[in-house]
């Protein structure tokens, strides 16, 4: 619905589709049906492949940080809303990349702590567990037109590891890296990280990496946010109107360059 609905001809057309697809599935569930799952991942990619939409391209910002603050509107003050009001497409790493990194972990605990072969296995049965029913999910999404497959965690892992120690395991640790080398690999150059306030690990994986990221890759445009019951919300708004500003005046030599 993030891809689709800030280029969608028809104004609340995509949502209409999600919420009619969230139902059937929610549905399924109630009454196990289980052999619905795969058909309803090709059901959902082909629907949003399908829904007309403009071929205007507006600047892409991920969203990554805590992940009660990443995910939770209310949490964030709307800010999926608040980017496509802008004129911005919202970028939103999955959820369950979070569950699969505290798994990974336990690599990281056996390899540099005091972690034990029992739970590196645990861990790697979760994580073959979960790629076995998302497999569904990689083929529909590589076999879309407007679409991409998710990266591995491991993926994830090998991108962080070139920037910082896997060894920071608390909240979302080398994850939370991880997630912006990701969308900085993927062309997504404007990235809001987004913690509560005093959040030691996000401020340490978060905000402590900007500057090694924005020297790796000189076109990021990361702008840092707290968000906490104290915080102006006319500080958080401004900041991103700042970030999207940068992000329109970078969009401009690239789209004179494709023009000529």
């Amino acid at each position: 619905m993030y891809r689709i609905r800030p280029y969608e001809q028809t104004p609340g057309a995509a949502q209409a589709l999600y919420e009619e697809w969230s139902a059937k599935c929610r549905q399924d569930m109630l009454v196990h049906a289980r052999h619905h799952f795969a058909d309803n991942i090709r059901g959902i990619v082909r629907a949003f492949d399908i829904l007309p939409i403009h071929d205007n391209r507006k600047p892409r910002v991920g969203l990554v940080g805590e992940i009660l603050v990443k995910y939770h509107p209310t949490a964030n003050n709307q800010l999926v809303e608040l980017l496509e009001s802008e004129g911005a497409e919202a970028v939103v790493p999955d959820m369950l990349d979070f569950f699969l990194y505290c798994a990974y972990d336990s690599h990281t605990e056996r390899e540099l702590l005091a972690g034990t072969l029992l739970n590196q296995l645990k861990g790697s049965l979760f994580i073959r567990a979960a790629e076995f029913y998302r497999r569904h999910l990689r083929r529909a999404l590589a076999e879309s037109k407007r679409f991409e497959p998710p990266p591995s965690i491991g993926r994830i892992a090998e991108l962080a590891a070139r920037h910082v120690s896997l060894g920071n395991l608390a909240g979302e640790g080398w994850l939370l890296t991880g997630e912006m080398i990701e969308l900085l690999d993927a062309g997504v150059s404007n990235i809001v990280c987004m913690q509560p306030f005093a959040c030691l690990p996000n401020h340490i994986t978060g905000k402590g990496m900007l500057r090694e990221l924005r020297r790796c890759y000189p076109d990021a445009n990361i702008v840092p946010v707290d968000y906490d019951p104290g915080a102006s919300e006319v500080n958080q708004l401004n900041r991103i109107k700042l970030m999207l500003a940068v992000a329109r005046e970078n969009r401009q030599p690239s789209q004179q360059a494709q023009a000529n």
